[in-house]
């Protein structure tokens, strides 16, 4: 099987700028980062502040696992009383992978993590955004093979954002198709 970043260099390369006509291979739309983000804002309200800290450790071991690196705590920057919110509070995690780490996670993603999701059919074109970038949510964290699902204590549903350098949706649209994203026909 070969990498993902080998696929694009001597496959998806020559099919857009085919397609599209570009002259130069820099000029190419490329994947540039993925963000995986996810809020545990309401596993932790009301509970008490060792509970909460047990729970936020569990999602951020688990998303490590999940991406190679650790991710970063996202604080609250506004109090919110209806949803028991103080400012500064940890509300979330968040990782950007670039290069290496980002080919890998990918590769798990399209040919691990999707097809394991529950009620998967397939990423809908209108996930894709008016720059070519994808947004996507795994219900389940458990799709993943790092991932134990008898040792999971909470099961949590996490976002991830492919950010390409594609100029408009066709070229993102035409881009991740080609890297071997599951998109369904429109």
């Amino acid at each position: 099987m070969i990498g993902l970043q080998e696929k694009y260099k001597k496959e998806v390369v020559p099919a857009l700028k085919e397609k599209f006509g570009y002259k130069n291979d820099l000029a190419v739309p490329k994947i540039e980062k993925v963000v995986v983000n996810i809020g545990f804002g309401r596993l932790i309200a009301g509970k008490t502040s060792s509970e909460q800290k047990k729970v936020q450790e569990a999602i951020l071991n688990d998303l490590a696992l999940i991406t190679g690196q650790r991710p970063i705590l996202t604080k609250a920057k506004k109090s919110i009383a209806g949803f028991k919110i103080r400012q500064g509070m940890p509300i979330g995690a968040m990782n950007t992978l670039r290069k290496k780490k980002m080919n890998d996670f990918l590769e798990r993603l399209i040919r691990i993590g999707l097809p394991r999701a529950r009620d998967f059919r397939g990423i809908d074109p209108k996930s894709i955004d008016q720059n070519g970038n994808l947004t996507i949510a795994i219900k389940e964290h458990i799709a993943f093979p790092e991932i134990l699902p008898e040792k999971a204590k909470s099961i949590f549903s996490f976002e991830i954002t492919v950010v390409t350098t594609a100029k408009n949706k066709e070229e993102g649209l035409e881009l991740l198709k080609l890297m071997g994203f599951p998109i369904k026909k429109s």
